[in-house]
């Protein structure tokens, strides 16, 4: 496994990283929210394991809390925020030819990057 990573909206720690899939664990804290993006080379699975959300896949929204599985399609513009007070975790398992994080095309973003 490898490091955890911060983030402004939590953290991320890869689990898996293979030619055929990559496998991160992200913790989302209360009230924020990664950027709103798309990939043009992976599909993502999100696996919610603690804590209750909103996911945001092409502007249309998603209740989800432990249990939930979402797939994000290749090219589907996606978010996930904590809407709850604990934080929220998922596993992501990562489908496609290229997991690197320069695959992201950022639509908008409450951090500015």
């Amino acid at each position: 496994m490898d490091e955890i990573v911060q983030k402004p909206w939590g953290t991320y720690q890869n689990l898996l990283d293979s030619d055929e899939c990559k496998v991160k664990k992200l913790v989302i804290y209360p009230d924020h929210r990664p950027s709103y993006q798309y990939h043009f080379k992976r599909t993502e699975v999100w696996v919610v394991v603690q804590g209750v959300g909103v996911v945001t896949i092409d502007d249309i929204d998603q209740e989800v809390g432990p249990g939930s599985v979402v797939v994000v399609p290749v090219k589907s513009k996606h978010r996930i925020k904590n809407t709850g007070k604990d934080k929220l975790i998922f596993i992501e398992v990562q489908l496609g030819s290229y997991f690197g994080e320069d695959d992201i095309v950022r639509v908008s973003d409450d951090y500015g990057r």
